[in-house]
Formats: C-alpha cells, structure tokens, sequence
C-alpha cells in the first residue's frame, strides 16, 4: 500500500543500513507516492540515506536470474540519532 504525501510534506530523516550478508542485495523504498529510492548494497557494505518517515526500506537478495524480498524496514527504525 503506497502513501500518497505531497512531495512538500514529506519529512525525511537519516537511515543507516548494512549489508551483513555474504550476497549482494537491492534495497528500495517505493511505498510513498513520488518518490522512489533503489540502491545496490555489496556484502558487508554500510549504507547511510535520506527517507521519508513514512518509508519502509525492501531489502532483495539476489539469487540466481531472481531477486527475494527478505525483509522490509521501517525507516524510524533505521534512523540515525546523535548520541
């Protein structure tokens, strides 16, 4: 179910995510409306971004000629704050 904000509304905050994996992943955030985030995250890579709130980040691995979704993330979660 994709929010609909206007792209003006949208309050972004900042995300950090790793791969820990040992497989190449694709992360994407496509559930708010106007907006669309797709990144690839190599193994052990660390990723830091900017999200809507509202965004959930879709991590897919990548297996032979097809791509799992594995998780799916809400971004409050994935939020950076200072210590």
């Amino acid at each position: 179910m994709k929010t609909t904000i206007e792209p003006q509304q949208l309050e972004f905050i900042v995300c950090s995510y790793s791969n820990h994996s040992s497989k190449l992943q694709v992360v994407r955030i496509a559930n708010v409306a106007n907006w669309y985030f797709e990144r690839v995250v190599f193994p052990k890579q660390h990723l830091m971004f900017n999200a809507p709130r509202t965004g959930h980040l879709e991590v897919h691995t990548s297996e032979i000629a097809t791509a799992i979704q594995v998780d799916c993330i809400p971004c409050k979660q994935l939020r950076v704050t200072s210590a």
